[in-house]
């Protein structure tokens, strides 16, 4: 019997949830409804869910395959599909790192990037450490026609870590790095494999450059869709509650973790990826 639930959509993009249990088993009806509002809401908030990882793991499961991480060095010891964010964490020369902090998509580099990211919340600041993300959809929409035309056709050059980029990530381990292409090229708009709508794809962290186009007039044009792209009017921004359960879609929108609150508080949230299929104009 399928699980009931109330929706909320919210006034930009996603929606929220509550009354369902990710940790009790669903059943056929209660997963096609989830995989249909995944996507036309782009970003689900699940309330009052408390998950550990291995049910994080279990209730992914809901939305497709696990995506393998590329850094395993955030990797929970007994459920290593499953990873860690917190801001105890601390880069190769010993400054603090602030996991997801800049607007980007996950994992971009990859040639099948993840389709979905998942978060369970475990420890939060007492305030601050929202998330925000940005509705690819309607900033291409908003484009001006003679910007779209110009965009047509165009991919792009990603990588672990562009050099253009002013966050910079932690270093993959040897063994890892042998398994990560060192670049793939993806469309700067894409087709939605599921919804059909076309969508801007951008990640100023692993963007190295524009096929086909000098740099001199690639980084301005970058920049200017990133400008265009997080403007307030295509944001929700995630306040985040404890137990809250969070899954968006890569392929449509780009997201953020804000570093604005007092570090000496924990911020520690478990992360997992749903696969995803190659990307396509």
């Amino acid at each position: 019997m399928p699980q009931p639930f109330t929706v909320t959509p919210f006034p930009v993009i996603g929606a929220e949830l509550r009354g369902i249990r990710l940790s009790e088993q669903s059943d056929t009806a209660t997963r096609a409804r989830l995989n249909a509002l995944f996507v036309e809401h782009a970003v689900l908030v699940f309330r009052d869910q408390f998950l550990d990882a291995p049910q994080l793991l279990a209730a992914s499961a809901i939305f497709g395959d696990v995506f393998p991480q590329h850094n395993a060095r955030f990797a929970v010891p007994d459920c290593p599909m499953v990873h860690t964010i917190s801001n105890a964490e601390t880069m190769e020369n010993g400054q603090r790192y602030i996991p997801g902090e800049g607007y980007h998509t996950d994992h971009s580099n990859d040639a099948s990037p993840p389709k979905a990211t998942m978060l369970s919340a475990v420890k939060l600041p007492s305030r601050g450490g929202d998330t925000q993300f940005v509705d690819m959809y309607r900033a291409y929409a908003g484009l001006p026609e003679a910007m779209k035309a110009r965009l047509d056709g165009r991919r792009a050059v990603h990588v672990y870590q562009s050099s253009h980029s002013a966050r910079k990530l932690p270093q993959l381990a040897e063994a890892r790095r042998a398994l990560v292409p060192d670049a793939v090229l993806q469309p700067l708009v894409l087709t939605h494999p599921e919804s059909g709508r076309r969508a801007l794809y951008l990640n100023p962290i692993r963007i190295e450059g524009i096929l086909g186009m000098d740099d001199r007039e690639a980084l301005p044009l970058l920049n200017e869709l990133l400008d265009h792209a997080t403007q307030e009017k295509y944001q929700y921004r995630h306040v985040w509650q404890q137990g809250d359960v969070v899954i968006w879609d890569n392929r449509c929108l780009m997201h953020k973790a804000n570093g604005d609150y007092d570090m000496t508080e924990e911020r520690f949230l478990y992360r997992l990826m749903i696969k995803g299929v190659p990307l396509s104009h």
